[in-house]
């Protein structure tokens, strides 16, 4: 059976007949649709995790158990899941374990560029790199085997245009793998100094054993075309050079990106009187190579920064432009904005208009920091808004903290809001956090998180009470406030600013695109009374326009909100 799949959902077929059991995961794109596309197995027990470090420590607990386990992030959730798979490098598994880690090159949906090969090489764990969604399908089931012929955990890495392209895949039928015994074993599973000393030895001897492998096995190929040029690429970048370069060139497709070959490099070297070496972000592949005294081109011609391409390719090695199908003459900028009817938006015009200090947060609200609301002064990692805001008002005072607030959805607070806000409560400044509830987790594409009532099957859950919560960290003053109440939720923000002791307002009203949420009627501008004031243009609502120097509400997209009536002074909308 053929099927054309997304390289994500190739990766969970592949999980489907590697007879994985158990998958869990915290959303992050572009690796959220593996998980989305394994919970329609019904075979696999999926789950969304609180954060991406617990996601871990589960597959990992499945791993020693004996089943085989699964595990999906992006690459900043590698951050938050490090503490777990460095010590799982140790310990290896049970049954197999693969995480897959999708890297974001040109930052389509992230806060930063990561080369998640580094962490490879500093946890010394097998990576795999597919190139097109047959192979994501494919080298997810070459991990159980590695993983479990090694004993050791495997690293799938994948970038943002191999999770989200289609390709045809080759599917097959579904492994039953059965549970295997657990034995107890403190040398191997318990990770004292004593037992961790021998075990380094040992992940030591496993790194070399895979670089062996790694010189034979067939994912690792070279496609000798006759050419003087040579080029050494994995994942997306083969394919960019390919279709550049066509049969002018040789390849050494690495589909193992760590740890590396040698004798094949240098075998590979010595067919090419030039050789380069094309691969987006870090010189990894290239350092490698060096270290080899090969030499390469690499980074001295391919950018570090952003993605590589078909066309970017050719014009560097052969100072050739290819055809371009992009429309001549400049396009109209189009900025990622809050959806109309977004809650977030009635809030952040109130923090605008209150002229505070806001301490952002990862999700839908960062776009806040974008004009007209421009309503964000800081935004580090998730989470980092609580705790941020706490060291703000540390270093500035009490007449800072009186106009500063920390913003964070429901599922970033779940994530790692939390301790957090238990920071703010034990050691005392009077901060005022917003928790942004929407009830959903939105940025992502609308994934359940513990706070909702419901898990990845849409099934009733026991859902976290967030005034309970933020209560029993130590918290008193806890208030909730609909934002589409511009009036109310300025009152409250001006209270809780003035309150002398940690505050939190929990700003709830779901996310607009909910198929549950009902709308009102779209609203309309009268041209009778409009005097063109631009005040409604304020909130940055993609509904409203200027016409003929009057405001003009596009009824396909409003959703009734009433936010911007709020900011009409003639009360031309209704």
């Amino acid at each position: 059976m053929k099927q054309l799949l997304l390289g994500n959902e190739a990766v969970a077929r592949g999980l489907y007949e590697a007879g994985v059991r158990v998958v869990s995961s915290y959303p992050g794109t572009p690796s959220t649709e593996i998980t989305e596309a394994a919970a329609k197995f019904p075979e696999l027990a999926c789950e969304w995790a609180p954060n991406e470090k617990v996601a871990a420590e589960a597959a990992a607990g499945a791993a020693v158990g004996g089943a085989r386990s699964f595990c999906a992030m992006k690459h900043v959730g590698l951050n938050v899941a490090a503490d777990p798979v460095f010590t799982m490098s140790y310990i290896g598994v049970n049954g197999g374990m693969v995480l897959a880690v999708a890297d974001d090159p040109g930052m389509h949906s992230s806060q930063n560029e990561q080369d998640s090969r580094n962490y490879a090489k500093a946890a010394k764990l097998p990576m795999l790199e597919p190139a097109d969604s047959q192979e994501c399908k494919e080298f997810a089931k070459l991990g159980y085997a590695l993983s479990e012929e090694f004993d050791t955990p495997v690293l799938l890495r994948l970038t943002t245009r191999v999770s989200h392209a289609r390709s045809v895949v080759e599917c097959g039928e579904r492994q039953e793998i059965p549970l295997k015994e657990y034995k107890k074993d403190p040398a191997k599973n318990v990770m004292l100094p004593a037992f961790a000393r021998p075990k380094h030895e040992k992940v030591e001897a496993r790194t070399q054993a895979l670089a062996e492998w790694a010189e034979r096995c067939e994912i690792n190929r070279i496609e000798n075309n006759g050419a003087k040029i040579g080029i050494i690429c994995a994942g997306a970048v083969y394919q960019y050079a390919r279709e550049a370069m066509g049969d002018s060139a040789n390849y050494l497709k690495l589909g193992m990106v760590y740890p590396l070959p040698q004798k094949l490099l240098r075998d590979f070297a010595a067919q090419c009187e030039t050789l380069y070496v094309a691969e987006e972000l870090d010189d990894f592949i290239e350092s490698h190579c060096k270290a080899l005294g090969l030499e390469v081109v690499g980074k001295e011609l391919f950018p570090r920064c952003g993605e590589l391409s078909q066309r970017l390719i050719k014009k560097l090695l052969t100072g050739e432009e290819a055809p371009s199908a992009a429309l001549e003459g400049p396009l109209p900028v189009r900025p990622p904005v809050m959806c109309c009817g977004c809650p977030h938006r009635g809030l952040f015009y109130a923090l605008k208009q209150e002229k505070v200090y806001v301490s952002g947060d990862i999700g839908c609200y960062t776009l806040g920091a974008s004009a007209p609301l421009s309503a964000m002064d800081a935004c580090i990692c998730m989470g980092a808004s609580v705790s941020a805001l706490h060291g703000y008002n540390k270093a500035r005072g009490e007449g800072a903290a009186k106009k500063a607030v920390a913003v964070i959805g429901d599922s970033t607070f779940i994530h790692s809001g939390i301790t957090s806000l238990i920071d703010i409560a034990y050691n005392r400044t009077n901060s005022t956090v917003i928790i942004l509830d929407n009830s959903i987790t939105g940025m992502t594409g609308h994934q359940q998180n513990p706070s909702t009532g419901f898990n990845i099957y849409n099934e009733p859950a026991q859902a976290v009470d967030l005034e309970a919560l933020c209560c029993a960290v130590g918290i008193r003053r806890v208030r909730v406030v609909d934002p589409y109440d511009l009036k109310l939720t300025r009152q409250v923000l001006k209270e809780e600013l003035e309150a002398k002791e940690p505050s939190v307002i929990i700003s709830r009203r779901p996310c607009a695109l909910l198929k549950t949420v009902k709308h009102s009627a779209p609203l309309e501008v009268s041209g009778e009374k409009c005097i063109g004031c631009k005040a409604c243009m304020g909130i940055g609502c993609p509904a409203i326009s200027m016409r003929d120097g009057k405001a003009l509400i596009d009824p396909t997209q409003c959703v009734g909100c009433g936010v911007c009536t709020a900011l009409c002074g003639k009360g031309a909308i209704a």
